[in-house]
């Protein structure tokens, strides 16, 4: 199992930008499938962007789909979310999750796919 910890959340002005990082601890890091979800207050966790553990697919929700980018770098244990053309809606903690997925370098986007969890980034857009 890896540890997660996210940062570079913050407060950015609608239509800005904000690159947040999930630096991992572990052997096996190289072995997981990646997420970042997010949740707003009273709200559900919702997936935001998926990429396997070679990086060769990644998969985004449609809310942000062209405007957010996930990467990773197996060789720092990071995994990068670029976010770009911010918006309000956008506010929310954001997570990083991982799966252990040695055998196959497949998408996961479902909340119940993970096993780790990260302690969460804050990120507001002001109108």
């Amino acid at each position: 199992q890896v540890q997660l910890v996210e940062s570079g959340g913050g407060l950015v002005q609608a239509g800005g930008s904000l690159r947040l990082s999930c630096a991992a601890s572990g052997r096996t890091f190289s072995s997981c499938a990646m997420a970042w979800f997010r949740q707003v207050p009273g709200k559900v966790r919702e997936f935001v962007a998926a990429i396997s553990r070679n990086g060769g697919h990644t998969y985004y929700a449609d809310s942000v789909k062209g405007r957010f980018a996930i990467s990773r770098d197996n060789t720092k244990n990071t995994v990068p979310l670029q976010m770009n053309s911010l918006k309000p809606e956008d506010t929310a903690v954001y997570y990083c999750a991982a799966r252990y997925s040695p055998y196959e370098d497949s998408v996961y986007y479902r909340e119940s796919d993970f096993n780790s969890w990260g302690q969460g980034a804050q990120v507001t857009v002001s109108s």
